[in-house]
């Protein structure tokens, strides 16, 4: 046999088995999109040290129909937790609950609470699922107050949240202050001394210091059309005005910050503790729940493409349909402020990082592996998106 027949015989071997080793790796690689995505970020997380798994948070109705896009049970195998934002309809946190997802971010804890008890008393041999049941405020409880203000945060621990949800943004004074759009929006804020605020002159978080923002708006508009049981009466909400006034605030619906946030949930276990709600019939609860709620913060920064690299934009336009370019902090910046805030507060056991930038993500993860991440995502198809970073891109 020549030399040249057993290269070639050699070759054509070696060929054929890396074949069919390339055709066994594609097996195993993840098919679904969601679950290709977090096997990806958990191999980066664990690669800095991170030694929780990232969380998958999607929008609810991918779990929805006869044939989801996302299978919950294919996650749990996988070893992710998945927890869905953000069912109010009472039947449809019921399916989500059936379909046994880790928790739900909602509007309406209230709503969520009673549905999850009656699913509880239904199904007793679940009890270690309902246990764990992570119920979580959105944007405190903004279903009941107006949204992202202690006393939204209060009608949240009031319903027994195990989480509360919320935003920050940057101000220039690198605070984290809590709020969902990139500017303090006039249809919820007002100017405290009565000038108009418009559109027209809205205040970016990130050209406005805390102190300032505290001192200039009140955000206690109400978004009755959306919710109809959303209310701000002062009345309701004991704790929220106890605490403005031992803060100095001008008003409890003044814009707060992380920091406030984390004093604030301390501040409302001692007014059901010792102080004047110990006589209220659920204040052992109340306290008790308060001293280990947990902190899901968002960083409020998009992958967008028109942005430059390592800044944000002045001088924007009015908001018109889908934004291009951000008004605020680059993403480092974010991450600095916001997990630096954790830190300081020794609030790392107790707060988790999310976002729809999956850069802000991987910041934390290499920076402060310590912290939790959970990977916000919309529809599927943005999984693909160019903007993604490419090692988290789905094809």
């Amino acid at each position: 046999m020549s030399i040249f027949f057993l290269d070639t015989v050699t070759t054509s071997t070696l060929l054929f088995v890396t074949s069919i080793a390339v055709a066994q790796q594609a097996n195993t690689m993840p098919t679904n999109p969601y679950l290709s995505l977090m096997t990806a970020a958990r191999t980066q997380a664990f690669a800095h040290g991170v030694k929780v798994a990232p969380v998958l948070s999607p929008q609810d109705k991918i779990l929805l129909g006869d044939h989801p896009e996302l299978d919950v049970a294919e996650l749990h195998h996988a070893g992710f937790r998945v927890i869905p934002w953000n069912p109010n309809d009472p039947e449809v946190i019921r399916i989500l609950i059936r379909r046994r997802v880790d928790g739900l971010i909602s509007d309406r804890p209230d709503i969520l609470q009673t549905v999850l008890a009656e699913e509880r008393a239904a199904n007793p041999a679940d009890s270690a699922y309902f246990a764990s049941f992570d119920v979580s405020g959105h944007r405190g409880a903004r279903g009941l107050r107006p949204e992202n203000t202690l006393p939204a945060f209060e009608a949240g621990l009031d319903h027994l949240i195990t989480t509360i949800e919320t935003d920050t943004g940057v101000t220039t004074d690198r605070v984290s202050l809590i709020w969902h759009d990139q500017f303090l929006s006039p249809e919820s804020c007002r100017r405290a001394d009565g000038t108009p605020y418009t559109l027209a002159n809205r205040v970016y978080l990130r050209d406005i210091s805390s102190h300032e923002a505290q001192q200039t708006f009140i955000c206690d508009k109400l978004h009755s059309a959306a919710f109809p049981d959303q209310r701000n009466d002062l009345a309701l909400s004991p704790v929220a005005v106890a605490f403005a006034a031992h803060e100095r605030l001008i008003n409890p619906y003044v814009p707060t910050y992380v920091e406030q946030l984390f004093r604030f949930t301390r501040f409302y276990a001692d007014y059901y503790r010792t102080g004047p709600g110990k006589t209220h019939p659920d204040a052992a609860a109340r306290a008790a729940n308060a001293d280990k709620v947990r902190f899901n913060l968002e960083t409020k920064i998009l992958p967008l493409p028109n942005d430059p690299p390592g800044r944000s934009v002045s001088a924007l336009p009015l908001p018109h349909g889908e934004p291009t370019q951000n008004h605020t902090v680059d993403p480092q910046t974010f991450v600095t402020t916001l997990a630096g805030a954790i830190k300081r507060n020794k609030m790392e056991s107790r707060s988790d990082i999310q976002s729809f930038d999956f850069r802000t993500l991987q910041l934390v993860e290499e920076q402060y592996p310590n912290i939790p991440t959970y990977y916000l995502t919309e529809t599927t198809d943005t999984l693909s998106s160019p903007l993604l970073p490419p090692s988290l891109r789905q094809p």
